[in-house]
């Protein structure tokens, strides 16, 4: 499987060409290379005046945690950190020790695309099991939940799952719940990284709650970059989950990790309006899953090109003829997913416009 960065590099000799030329044209490879959403800016200028407290002591972060709190519920914790990778590192740090293990699916963020930081900075072993279409089940995760107590074996202590997964599918809220009953009747703890989880949300026509801690998540890698946000990712502990006061502990791993941010107030400026009473968080992904949906449709009535995987939020996972690939990759930028079976990633983001999805679709009929 090659995805990433640099995805495509090894099977089109002509990728750094292609690449500078495509840049040039709306990219299609990840919501990670939308601009930033003018509330979000807005918000960020707001925040952009006289001297204001560091490291978080701040109003910017005060009524940036009471969103938080507004969505999820007063009893919680958070914590804002710059990327994906540190909030996935410091919400699993809080709740493991070096000997335990978390199990996740074999496409996870978490065991693909952090370089091995969470196995450097937790320590723990990651259990990756192989799934059709990036979901973990009860069945799957079952049989790798052995030797507890046994001094020889690694102690699964944590399920790791994503929401929606790297592959574009949604976990229902039946199924999320199902794996938390499994996971606490075993002793165990469910991380949910939830880098599109605004995405996750809007598709299943629920509230971030209701998706979320109500289905039994312990701690929640919240997304905010992929949304709209300049930088900026949350942790959240949901009530009583991280045990032995590890509240007091967490703000520690955060500034071990290089996380404590000194000017918290533009990171917390965004989560304000992104979670704010307009609902930006809604409309954005409403907006992404849309155009996707407007993708997936407009590629039914064209020969030669198969989607693997259900387009549920804002991704279309699709193979196509490797010249066709090449073509396509002189005008827009996006990733292949798979180089043996010719697989590719298209994702949407709140940005793409109508008119964006028209001209691609003109240009994949073009290549053919």
């Amino acid at each position: 499987m090659a995805h990433g960065a640099s995805s495509a590099s090894s099977a089109l000799d002509d990728w750094p060409l292609l690449y500078n030329q495509a840049m040039s044209f709306r990219s299609f490879a990840s919501d990670n290379n939308a601009g930033i959403h003018p509330e979000i800016l807005d918000a960020i200028t707001r925040a952009n005046h006289d001297h204001v407290a560091g490291y978080g002591d701040d109003e910017y972060t005060n009524r940036a945690t009471a969103q938080f709190k507004r969505h999820f519920g007063e009893d919680i914790e958070v914590y804002f950190v710059f990327n994906g990778t540190a909030a996935n590192v410091i919400g699993l740090s809080a709740i493991t020790q070096p000997y335990h293990g978390v199990i996740c699916a074999e496409t996870a963020h978490i065991n693909v695309d952090e370089c091995g930081a969470p196995e450097r900075f937790i320590g723990c072993k990651l259990i990756d099991i192989p799934t059709p279409d990036g979901k973990l089940t009860v069945d799957l995760i079952r049989p790798h939940v052995h030797g507890i107590g046994v001094e020889h074996h690694v102690q699964v202590r944590v399920i790791s799952i994503t929401q929606s997964t790297e592959m574009g599918t949604l976990y229902s809220r039946e199924e999320v719940r199902a794996i938390a009953d499994y996971a606490h009747a075993n002793g165990l703890l469910l991380h949910m990284d939830g880098a599109r989880i605004s995405n996750a949300a809007a598709a299943l026509g629920c509230s971030l709650r209701d998706c979320t801690r109500d289905c039994g998540v312990d701690v929640l890698s919240f997304g905010g970059t992929k949304n709209g946000l300049m930088l900026g990712e949350a942790v959240v502990f949901f009530a009583k989950s991280v045990e032995n006061n590890a509240w007091d502990q967490v703000k520690f791993i955060r500034k071990q990790s290089m996380q404590l941010s000194s000017k918290m107030r533009f990171i917390a400026a965004q989560f304000e309006a992104l979670l704010g009473e307009g609902g930006l968080w809604l409309r954005n992904a409403r907006h992404a899953n849309a155009m996707a949906c407007a993708l997936a449709d407009g590629l039914a009535d064209i020969p030669g090109i198969r989607i693997t995987q259900a387009v549920q939020v804002n991704a279309v996972f699709a193979i196509l003829p490797p010249s066709q690939i090449e073509q396509l990759l002189k005008e827009h930028f996006f990733y292949v997913w798979n180089e043996n079976t010719h697989e590719v990633r298209w994702m949407t983001s709140f940005d793409t416009t109508e008119a964006d999805i028209a001209h691609f679709l003109d240009s994949i009929r073009n290549s053919i």
